[in-house]
């Protein structure tokens, strides 16, 4: 590991609520586990806040994570987008790289590939339908991790459809049939559908409920993970279902954006990133998610 890896530096998660976010025991974990003299914080940071955020960080800043509200609000900021966030238009990491001119801020998605590889931790690799729920930056996301398993069809549930328009346009250019329909038609829900992805915020409640057979027979990734367990995940386990929580994902996502915090590579494997990742799970593990 080079010294400009290894000298001090200070990352931050960023949103707002942020004061129940996990990342910063996720990282801190990854960093010790490396060896690495970096710290990691959390800032509440709200819509419209974040360009001056940024304006007036120092040289020893190396990156950020954002959560809600602020993964699309950061796009104008950003020199330089990875594929991923290209596609989804969402950007949760962003890496600051010093240049002659001052700084540059690139832009990456590391939520794609930590939803498919928290489904793959529980065996889930193909899906040819799924129904998602939401229509936020998060949405976009699982859209694209739907298409990365396989799907061939997804069903968009929102509140308002006509906020889904430009999901619906993504899903079509991923090759996906797509069909929108309001929360008000939860009960006529496809009830053979292969996942259920909810990207709703924590503390949401529905006005009704998935069809019985849906609810037993369909799994649930719910990448809410506070409050938890979620109104729709209690009622899916009250259903005799199968419930994922989102810290899988949190989990994952996290891994790799800390491959682009230490190579600037997503794709680049940590040195012992099997211990890293396994470092990662105990705080997850002693630090378990209250309902």
């Amino acid at each position: 590991m080079v010294d400009a890896v290894r000298r001090p530096r200070r990352l931050a998660v960023l949103g707002s609520p942020i004061l129940h976010s996990r990342s910063p025991a996720l990282h801190r974990a990854a960093y010790r586990a490396l060896g690495l003299d970096w710290r990691y914080e959390a800032h509440e940071v709200r819509a419209g806040e974040l360009a001056s955020f940024i304006d007036v960080l120092g040289a020893e800043w190396l990156g950020l994570s954002l959560t809600m509200p602020l993964k699309h609000e950061v796009l104008p900021l950003i020199d330089d987008l990875d594929r991923v966030a290209t596609l989804t238009g969402s950007v949760n990491t962003v890496l600051i790289t010093p240049t002659d001119g001052g700084r540059s801020l690139g832009g990456f998605n590391t939520d794609v590939a930590g939803l498919v590889r928290a489904l793959a931790d529980h065996g889930l690799t193909r899906a040819i339908h799924v129904t998602l729920l939401g229509a936020g930056a998060t949405a976009s996301s699982a859209l694209v991790a739907a298409a990365d398993l396989g799907a061939e069809g997804v069903d968009i549930l929102v509140r308002d459809p006509i906020r889904a328009s430009s999901l619906a346009e993504l899903g079509r250019t991923l090759g996906l049939t797509v069909t929108v329909s309001a929360f008000d038609d939860l009960a006529r829900a496809r009830p053979t559908s292969d996942l259920v992805i909810s990207t709703l915020p924590g503390g949401s409640v529905l006005s009704g409920e998935f069809p019985p057979q849906l609810r037993r027979n369909v799994p649930l990734f719910d990448v809410a993970y506070s409050p938890w367990p979620s109104a729709l995940a209690t009622s899916w386990q009250e259903g005799g279902g199968t419930v994922l929580s989102g810290l899988g994902m949190l989990l994952h996502q996290a891994l790799i954006q800390d491959r682009i915090f230490v190579s600037g590579d997503p794709l680049i494997p940590l040195d012992g990133e099997d211990d890293v990742l396994a470092a990662m799970r105990g705080v997850l593990s002693r630090d378990p998610v209250e309902g």
